[in-house]
């Protein structure tokens, strides 16, 4: 049996992403929280997994493997979750459809960054016009890519993809910054599928955060 622990943060989507494949591949592993708020990132003892000072952190055996979406294509290939197509072109679609929400909206809307945005305006009022500056585009373009696929009921038809573990995680941003995705039909769909889904559910921030 190995031995998987995930260095992780309750709210960091990164680490969302991850314990949602975790949890499809029903691996079982420990976790060593890292407390984002605290600056527990950047402390000598994270650094020294982590350079960038980021969450999560998986390590298997020894090994330590970093980046969200490395991490999930390590899950999906070496439990054969099947999170990819077989297709290289339709690979390359879901991944597209995944990194629209995982590079392009959540690096953004992180901790730094907002941190950031908030010191250089002087004001915390900033915090939430930025993140939902960023969430509201990119979610419509999500809804708008959808529409090349199949909601049956997943993302991308009727099995879960990497697309679908990479939007719960930013549905929870979404609701926390107060942005609603009833709009969202082809959303609204794939993500009632979801949450019907006992490995998402068991990787909802409310679900770990006692952990």
């Amino acid at each position: 049996m190995k031995d998987i622990t995930l260095y992780d943060y309750w709210r960091s989507s990164a680490s969302y992403r991850v314990r949602i494949a975790l949890n499809l591949a029903k691996i079982e592993y420990k976790t060593v929280p890292v407390d984002l708020l605290k600056g527990e990132q950047r402390s000598e003892v994270h650094l020294t997994r982590q350079p960038q000072g980021f969450v999560p952190v998986l390590e298997v055996d020894g090994q330590r493997f970093t980046q969200s979406l490395a991490i999930i294509e390590y899950i999906n290939e070496t439990y054969n979750l099947g999170l990819l197509p077989e297709k290289i072109a339709d690979r390359t679609k879901v991944r597209a459809l995944a990194q629209t929400l995982a590079i392009d909206v959540h690096p953004v809307c992180n901790l730094a960054v907002t941190n950031f945005a908030v010191e250089l305006s002087g004001s915390q009022e900033t915090r939430p016009i930025w993140i939902k500056s960023f969430i509201e585009p990119g979610l419509k373009a999500f809804e708008t890519l959808l529409g090349a696929f199949e909601q049956s009921p997943y993302c991308t038809g009727s099995d879960i993809s990497v697309a679908d573990v990479c939007l719960m995680p930013q549905i929870y941003n979404a609701n926390r910054w107060g942005t609603s995705i009833d709009k969202y039909p082809r959303i609204v769909s794939v993500v009632k599928a979801c949450n019907a889904d006992s490995a998402f559910v068991a990787a909802h921030p409310d679900n770990v955060k006692a952990n």
